[in-house]
């Protein structure tokens, strides 16, 4: 076996791929209508807002940060966005420079708390994740928008393969803002300085401060990035729905997070890879989507989805603590 190949498979993100190709091969057989390419469709279709999310929520982790408001920063950059739309004819670069705009300023929210009054950053973002949820609710009552311009509605797609039964399948606005996110946030954490500042500084803060690496700019930029994604995010998401509930994305931050960190993130910082965050989400896309084929209630499929979770993280941790070991044994 070549080297390359087994430094893979001994790596976590090769791990986690045999886990999902193994799951996808039971419920392949479990459930004929699972590895269909409508099922394929569908599935990149319904998670690619939580895809998007934790591709912008994999750079904060990196820096050592954490966000757990990006939900509530889409809710609002939605909802403005799809407000304005309705009262004048902004277009497709109107709504995406209003979600892009209110997402971003959330984001450099959240960096200058977090720079300026030394908190820590899961304090300050649950903080206003409830400011951000508290006062669009306080602002439009709850009401939902079920009225869209056309022009939104009918989105872009563009039919990619028709099978024999003339069934169109097409490649949609949602898979391309997934898409589009994975290959942005790979471009910064490996094609750029920036990314390098980034790792460096979830690696260690003191040391990084130390070479020259400006801790609150690259904050502004990974919080605000964060931001940007999860604007963007709303947008597909809403053109998904067909309508704007002010309340329908908070209370999916843990699973986002939950796909981070079972592609190999640190919650420490300094770890973390777009491979293994695209098979984290992948492992939860197939696990819940399978689950609910196999007609597993609800409860149960939450059940089994957190305890996943679990035995995945508590696997990396125990892989971390031996990778420590030997480390320390050779040093000696």
């Amino acid at each position: 076996m070549p080297e390359f190949l087994k430094r893979g498979l001994h790596s976590h993100e090769g791990k986690l791929l045999l886990v999902v190709l193994a799951l996808i091969v039971f419920l392949s057989v479990a459930t004929p209508s699972f590895f269909t390419l409508q099922n394929l469709v569908d599935l990149l279709t319904s998670y690619a807002f939580s895809g998007m999310l934790a591709a912008g929520l994999l750079v904060v982790l990196i820096s050592g940060g954490i966000d757990i408001s990006f939900t509530a920063s889409a809710s609002v950059a939605q909802y403005v966005a799809m407000t304005v739309a309705n009262a004048y004819h902004i277009g497709w670069l109107g709504v995406i420079g209003i979600c892009g705009g209110v997402g971003i300023a959330c984001g450099l929210l959240n960096a200058l708390l977090i720079g300026t009054l030394g908190l820590s950053s899961i304090i300050v973002t649950i903080a206003t994740l409830n400011v951000f949820f508290g006062l669009l609710m306080f602002a439009t009552h709850g009401n939902e928008i079920f009225s869209l311009p056309d022009w939104f509605v009918n989105g872009a797609s563009w039919v990619v393969y028709t099978d024999k039964n003339e069934t169109p399948y097409a490649f949609n606005l949602q898979m391309l803002g997934l898409i589009s996110a994975f290959v942005l946030t790979a471009i910064i954490l490996t094609r750029t300085n920036i990314g390098r500042q980034i790792y460096a500084l979830g690696s260690n803060k003191d040391a990084a401060q130390r070479v020259g690496i400006k801790v609150f700019r690259i904050n502004l930029l990974v919080y605000g990035y964060m931001g940007f994604v999860a604007g963007m995010a709303s947008l597909i998401q809403a053109q998904d729905a067909q309508s704007v509930s002010p309340n329908a994305l908070v209370g999916r931050e843990l699973d986002v997070l939950a796909a981070v960190v079972l592609g190999g993130a640190s919650l420490t910082g300094g770890v973390g890879t777009v491979s293994g965050t695209i098979l984290g989400v992948m492992l939860l896309a197939c696990l819940e989507n399978g689950l609910l084929l196999l007609g597993v209630p609800s409860y149960w499929s939450q059940c089994f989805t957190g305890a996943v979770i679990l035995i995945a993280v508590s696997a990396l941790a125990i892989e971390r603590q031996r990778h420590r070991a030997a480390a320390r044994r050779v040093m000696a």
